[in-house]
């Protein structure tokens, strides 16, 4: 069962501040299933900018929700321009921003191990 993306966006945000962390939701989409988008803030004027994984990557459906890095290391009207083009296609996105100076944000990339999904038993809400 995969759950909501409101919970999904309000666990993500919960556990970035426990870990010493700022994070910000800049647009709040379907509750139930919109899409998430991610941007990481560097601090340095330079931005990584995280989207869902594209299903058609799986042979077989994952069970948690999976991330790929969009950009890395890029400019804010970059990353602004594409979600203006999202937002012509699915105006029901979530947007996530996170500060981290070195980048680093714990979120499950598709081209990790973990891109088959979690082990039988596994915990599904693993961010």
């Amino acid at each position: 069962m995969r759950v909501t993306t409101d919970f999904f966006v309000s666990a993500l945000v919960r556990r970035i501040f426990t870990e010493g962390g700022f994070a910000a939701i800049s647009k709040k989409g379907a509750a139930e299933a919109g899409a998430v988008f991610i941007c990481v803030d560097r601090l340095d004027g330079s931005y990584d900018f995280y989207g869902p994984a594209p299903q058609s990557m799986f042979s077989e459906l994952p069970q948690g929700r999976l991330f790929e890095q969009v950009f890395a290391k890029t400019d804010r009207d970059t990353f602004e321009a594409r979600l203006k083009s999202e937002a012509r296609m699915d105006p029901d996105f979530w947007l996530v921003e996170v500060e981290a100076r070195d980048g680093r944000i714990d979120l499950p990339l598709a081209d990790d191990d973990s891109a088959s999904g979690p082990a039988p038993g596994a915990d599904i809400f693993r961010f």
